[in-house]
């Protein structure tokens, strides 16, 4: 019985450690490539030098960094709220094409690209939202609701310059026109190019805080842009575009062709 007991340790130890790993490994995939890392550093610089002034006798130092690491629980979550809220907020699933079809999905990705190449080509404005496995409703508040068919005419429609709602963004929710005319939080980054206007700015600002993809296409430049985890691709063509959102929208893809 007691050997027993001490291989059932072992196992929960094992499973103990794997946790914590997993753990540590999918922060890591959520942080990477954002401001966090940057955030990160600077907390471990802080530490270092936590350790030294203990060390080397710096008490006043010492004094200040100890009163302030002893509140490191509210610190992180006021550096990192934007993360973390990602981070839960992935709990809840709700997939692109949970409810369409192979040739569904097709067609909508179809009419997707194609509106965006008209509209470049066009130097038509434009800023789409697709949500993706977190919710959009907190940002649907102000918008005119839609409900219609993924199509490129009416997608264009929307964002001609004498439309009302061609300001706005237009959100995609499980392969239909939802709403147009949204209104997004625009990005506090301080290290976004200049030259990105306000379209690009909500676009980031937007999928810094959800895991929504977001397709800008600039009347300035007719350059099309795709922006994902606060991340921005620029200057792409139609193939580039379809094969970007396909990786994006369809990881399921495969499987149903199997």
């Amino acid at each position: 019985m007691l050997d027993f007991l001490k291989n059932f340790r072992w196992l929960l130890d094992l499973l103990d450690i794997g946790l914590v790993a997993f753990i540590i490994y999918r922060i890591i995939l959520l942080i990477k490539g954002t401001r966090a890392v940057q955030m990160l550093l600077g907390l471990a610089v802080i530490l270092i030098v936590y350790v030294a002034s203990q060390l080397g006798g710096l008490y006043t130092l010492h004094w200040l960094l100890d009163n302030f690491l002893s509140s490191i629980i509210l610190v992180i979550v006021v550096l990192f709220q934007n993360d973390i809220r990602r981070a839960l907020i992935h709990v809840g699933r709700n997939p692109f094409f949970a409810d369409l079809s192979y040739k569904e999905e097709t067609e909508v990705m179809e009419e997707l690209v194609k509106a965006c190449v008209s509209m470049a080509n066009k130097r038509i404005g434009a800023l789409i939202v697709i949500e993706r496995e977190t919710g959009l409703k907190d940002f649907l508040e102000v918008g005119v609701e839609i409900d219609a068919k993924v199509s490129s005419d009416l997608i264009t429609s929307i964002f001609l310059p004498f439309s009302p709602i061609h300001d706005g963004a237009l959100v995609i929710q499980q392969g239909r026109l939802k709403r147009a005319g949204c209104f997004l939080p625009l990005s506090q980054n301080p290290d976004i190019s200049k030259t990105l206007g306000t379209r690009h700015r909500a676009a980031i600002g937007l999928t810094e805080l959800v895991d929504a993809v977001a397709i800008v296409v600039s009347e300035e430049t007719g350059k099309i842009s795709v922006v994902v985890g606060g991340r921005i691709t620029r200057d792409l063509d139609s193939t580039s575009l379809k094969r970007v959102l396909k990786r994006l929208l369809e990881p399921r893809l495969s499987k149903k062709k199997k």
